[in-house]
């Protein structure tokens, strides 16, 4: 089966980016002049993903409205004679199937997968969190966990090689066992292990191809009064029953653009990279260095 739906959670707070996310979704923060949510958009459209399934929250509308049509500001280009702008906006309304579910409670990023259920039906799909997104030396992380499940048929999920000792208190690891084509067997997962007890190099962060069993997974926990249901909880539930669960490891960058101090790092990089502006920029970034 091809796998061709996505599941984006954007109903977080983002309390990390307060205040100006009373009314700006963190979501919408700009990567130069793109928010965040168009380019993790953009790279799953590019892995082959049809229709995107957006679980948001009554602050979210402004994620809502962003890949709609604008005919307003539409006409008002055409007037301008903008017609790179206009084709730009045109293109952003055109990306993908778009599908808004209301996450109506804060419970998880288990419970927003499990928001999703009905529109992804009984296939195959892609997880990946709506503030931060992976490169990987110019390919897609998407399109290399599609193309390992046309062979496993399984779970599957793009690891983050990485020997940076903050990392291990910010994402899960794994422990597992490594194949001759390079692939992990996944024995367990450890969220936010710590440097002493990561159990490998390889985080699990951003990239993830689930089955639609991992439903009915997260529907069977019982959760603890004042916990969530995170995702985790799932795979592990899963893989106690007998599923394999497998992971490509990838050295890629990831953009964590969920806090401040890397969103900023991630706008300097793209600028860097901006052949409009790359030059200036670099220059005045040489010049505030020597102050």
């Amino acid at each position: 089966m091809k796998v061709t739906k996505a599941i984006v959670p954007v109903a977080g707070y983002g309390t990390r980016f307060l205040p100006v996310v009373k009314t700006i979704p963190k979501e919408m923060l700009p990567i130069l002049n793109k928010p965040v949510i168009q380019l993790i958009v953009e790279n799953l459209v590019a892995a082959g993903i049809k229709t995107i399934v957006l679980v948001t929250s009554s602050s979210k509308k402004a994620v809502d409205d962003y890949f709609d049509s604008h005919f307003e500001l539409e006409n008002k280009l055409k007037e301008a004679g903008k017609d790179k702008e206009l084709n730009e906006i045109k293109r952003v309304a055109r990306l993908a199937d778009i599908i808004y579910v209301r996450q109506k409670e804060i419970r998880g990023n288990g419970d927003a997968i499990l928001c999703a259920k009905e529109a992804i039906g009984d296939e195959p799909f892609i997880v990946t969190w709506g503030d931060g997104f992976s490169y990987l030396n110019g390919n897609n992380e998407f399109k290399e966990i599609i193309k390992e499940y046309k062979k496993y048929h399984s779970i599957i999920m793009s690891g983050y090689i990485t020997d940076k000792k903050e990392d291990t208190n910010k994402y899960g690891y794994i422990r597992g066992k490594k194949l001759k084509d390079g692939m992990v067997k996944v024995e367990k997962i450890i969220e936010k292990p710590g440097p002493e007890n990561a159990p490998s190099n390889i985080a699990i962060v951003s990239g993830f191809l689930f089955t639609p069993d991992l439903f009915d997974a997260l529907e069977s926990i019982k959760v603890p009064e004042g916990k969530e249901l995170v995702y985790v909880d799932g795979l592990n539930y899963l893989m106690q029953k007998g599923k394999d669960v497998y992971v490509k490891p990838m050295r890629s960058v990831y953009y964590d653009c969920g806090n401040i101090l890397d969103w900023l790092k991630t706008n300097v990089d793209f600028a860097l990279k901006r052949e409009d502006i790359k030059d200036e920029f670099k220059k005045y970034l040489q010049e505030k260095l020597k102050q």
